[in-house]
């Protein structure tokens, strides 16, 4: 559900649910493609002499259904949007936040919805998170077009945009652009607003893009000029020397994604290195590292650290725009939103 290998769109490892990287046997991370990066958890390498040994999915559809068939990890990443259902399956356990070194310094603007609906245990962990906005190309598209998300239904870019083959990030949009900005608890009303604007806005893509590298690519040859774009695309696509722009500020806003760790129940391997695993992901060490990857850090006091200025470059910097947080929905609206979104992409 939440995508396809998303965080840094590899493709090529979809199909890998098996370990890679075996180091530190007595924890597995069951996580996206790249994720393994030491550099992302470098407090744990130093006080365990080796990074965690490493299972990759595809998407995190496909990882539920692994664990819930046997497969057996003990932590593992996903997105805000999966995890009411995660919870719900009985796979996870709660954290211990008084193990969690860093969990006062975490954004309240990320950690302020509890994720199971209500009840006080806490299931996840935010770590990174990014903004998905409108990327154009900029010597192309006049900035005045892409200043509302209605640039979307502009005829004059039919077949030339693309939005992602993503429900979360599509129903964002969709929601953005017919008023909403807290997608928590959206009428029927709202939500058939929503899909009609997919619907109709489906006939002028030329596709729904994957992964940020094939983005690049139709970007890059002009196929593409408009789309609805995670904030990695804009660093990305400027080292290239490509004339990107990234408008944030649209009237109706962007919106913002958020993953994190679980605890996986049924883990078999070191629980303290689990908490080390996750203080190591938080720690301020950490920021810098997930900054060059595109990707905000949860821990707002670390990047704090960081001026507007690097935060702007890699699309993460303050706006005067709203924003639609993608945080946690219930599983019957995400399932509904999904359902809708299948059929939109088929013509229907």
């Amino acid at each position: 559900m939440r995508l396809t290998a998303r965080l840094l769109g590899a493709t090529a490892f979809a199909a890998a649910a098996t370990a890679a990287m075996a180091q530190d046997a007595e924890l597995l991370v069951f996580d996206y493609p790249g994720f393994e990066d030491p550099a992302f958890h470098q407090k744990y390498v130093e006080k365990n002499g080796a990074s965690p040994t490493f299972a990759f999915f595809g998407d995190e559809e496909e990882a539920l259904q692994k664990l819930r068939s046997g497969f057996r990890a003990d932590v593992s990443h996903v997105c805000a949007g999966s995890v009411t259902k995660w919870q719900e399956s009985g796979i996870l356990e709660p954290w211990d936040t008084s193990r969690i070194d860093a969990f006062k310094d975490l954004n309240t603007d990320l950690t302020g919805k509890d994720v199971t609906a209500g009840a006080t245990d806490v299931y996840f962990i935010p770590t990174d998170f990014g903004s998905t906005a409108i990327a154009y190309n900029a010597d192309e598209v006049p900035a005045e077009d892409v200043a509302s998300l209605d640039v979307f239904k502009n005829p004059e870019y039919a077949q030339r945009m693309t939005l992602p083959d993503n429900v979360d990030d599509a129903f964002a949009l969709a929601y953005l652009a017919t008023g909403v900005t807290d997608w928590s608890d959206v009428s029927d009303e709202q939500f058939q607003a929503a899909a009609d604007w997919l619907r109709e806005v489906h006939q002028n893509l030329r596709t729904y893009w994957t992964d940020p590298a094939e983005l690049a690519q139709l970007m890059a040859t002009g196929e593409v000029l408009v789309s609805w774009a995670w904030n990695e695309t804009l660093p990305t696509m400027t080292e290239q020397g490509f004339p990107i722009g990234f408008q944030r500020e649209a009237t109706e806003g962007s919106s913002l994604w958020l993953c994190g760790y679980v605890d996986l129940k049924d883990g078999e391997g070191s629980e303290d290195k689990a908490y080390d695993f996750i203080n190591a992901m938080l720690d301020p060490s950490s920021t810098e590292p997930l900054l060059d990857a595109g990707y905000g850090h949860s821990n707002a006091a670390a990047m704090q650290e960081f001026g507007d200025d690097r935060l702007t470059a890699v699309g993460l910097g303050p706006i005067d725009a709203p924003v639609l947080a993608q945080l946690p929905i219930s599983p019957d609206q995400r399932e509904r939103q999904a359902e809708a979104f299948e059929k939109i992409k088929a013509g229907f």
